[in-house]
């Protein structure tokens, strides 16, 4: 998989087009790598491989004790069949399309040194001989819903593969799928050429900026992934905005509008009085006194707070822990650790020798593991009727979510978890 990116990257795009001097900020911060996306890489590199075995090109498996699981096997086969089920409903439309796996696009002519890579780029015909282009980006997060709706990143891989194959297919229809198994997220955008080409010609200005790094910046939900967002003063104001609109009590008077201390001034009350500033703490609204509606209204907000609350503490964290930045008012200290075998040939021969025998532990192999072992016809007639798909803990999302809602009256009580609703 191609491992360079464009400044102006397609994945990126939700942001630098919101807050353009974002694209240009983020490079005097290192685009640090992380177990998620390291889990993604392997991912998409098992989604490549069974999609290019399926097409007959000589590939090797990808392996990762690390990352492999069931589930990473069972997600990227719901994403192999969906492909699969593009190319042979094109094929039975009779005509023989074009396959390309992790193709590199380029949209310079739109945004400056723009390029990046399509997971899935399949050019065919539909059953009414309309030229179709279909955009395929799999997605293995199970954090952040990725809306599939006028998704940018979509659009600009289209807008690149259109570029390219457009003089030789008659392309009128363009399609953009989304598939995130992880979070039961499969869902498709179109759209005809002629609007995509629009919406290319509409953005160009905003990605001259962004390039140059110029413009407003803006915070919003699309501040979640840029690596500027620890020192971005536009996320700073717009947390401690949102602090105090939602959850001060402005009434009580710590805290004027512009978010300075309220101070008793002598010429409001008795001339003759000493003027002594307010020193008492913000007060907050207490949440059982704010309605489930109000309550509702915020917490997008929460999660924009909390994201960037994080990120904050994570870059102090950075500095002083990695690069030995003094932080006034915090010291750097040795965390809590567990006690491990320096040389575990040594342990298990010294225990065997002393009469230990019991030493390891027996577990069963997984269901993805008997099913490969097995084939799936064979997995099926032998262990079908011992397999079942238990519900999935129970989540609130946003009504955009294409899921349908739980029947609560017959749902059983457990755990819940709050699904963030921003980013890609």
């Amino acid at each position: 998989m191609p491992d360079v990116h464009a400044l102006l990257s397609a994945s990126s795009s939700k942001q630098w087009l919101n807050c353009p001097p974002s694209a240009r900020l983020q490079e005097q911060f290192p685009n640090e790598s992380s177990v998620y996306a390291e889990e993604g890489t392997f991912a998409h590199s098992i989604c490549e491989y069974k999609v290019k075995r399926y097409l007959h090109e000589r590939v090797t498996r990808p392996q990762s004790e690390e990352f492999y699981s069931e589930e990473i096997e069972q997600s990227t086969d719901v994403y192999y069949e969906f492909v699969v089920s593009i190319v042979e409903e094109m094929k039975r439309n009779g005509c023989e399309p074009l396959v390309l796996v992790e193709e590199r696009v380029d949209y310079s002519h739109i945004a400056p040194s723009g390029f990046g890579t399509a997971d899935m780029v399949i050019i065919g015909h539909d059953e009414n001989g309309r030229g179709i282009l279909h955009i395929c980006d799999y997605k293995n997060g199970k954090g952040v819903f990725v809306d599939y709706n006028h998704n940018t990143q979509m659009m600009l891989y289209a807008i690149g593969a259109l570029s390219a194959y457009g003089y030789i297919y008659p392309i009128e229809i363009v399609r953009m799928s989304i598939i995130q198994p992880r979070l039961e997220n499969i869902g498709t955008y179109e759209m005809t050429a002629d609007e995509l080409k629009a919406w290319g010609e509409s953005i160009k200005d905003t990605a001259k900026l962004a390039y140059e790094g110029k413009g407003e910046q803006k915070a919003g939900d699309w501040c979640r992934f840029c690596r500027a967002k620890p020192v971005c003063k536009a996320c700073r104001d717009e947390a401690l905005s949102l602090c105090r609109e939602e959850f001060l009590d402005l009434d009580a008077g710590a805290f004027s509008e512009d978010g300075d201390e309220a101070r008793a001034s002598p010429e409001e009350d008795d001339m003759n009085a000493p003027y002594e500033p307010d020193t008492s703490v913000p007060v907050f609204k207490q949440p059982g006194l704010i309605s489930i509606n109000e309550l509702a209204e915020i917490l997008p907000t929460l999660n924009r707070i909390s994201s960037w609350i994080e990120s904050v503490f994570a870059f102090i964290s950075s500095e002083a822990i990695n690069h030995a930045v003094p932080i006034p008012g915090y010291k750097v200290v040795e965390g809590r650790s567990k006690r491990v075998f320096t040389d575990t040939k040594a342990v298990v021969d010294t225990a065997i020798q002393n009469g230990y025998t019991d030493l390891y532990k027996q577990q069963l192999i997984t269901l993805t593991e008997f099913e490969k072992m097995m084939g799936k016809k064979r997995f099926a007639e032998l262990l079908g009727d011992y397999v079942a798909k238990p519900p999935g803990k129970l989540a609130l999302v946003p009504e955009s979510d294409p899921r349908p809602p739980v029947d609560l009256n017959n749902a059983p009580d457990q755990e819940f978890a709050v699904l963030p609703d921003d980013g890609e």
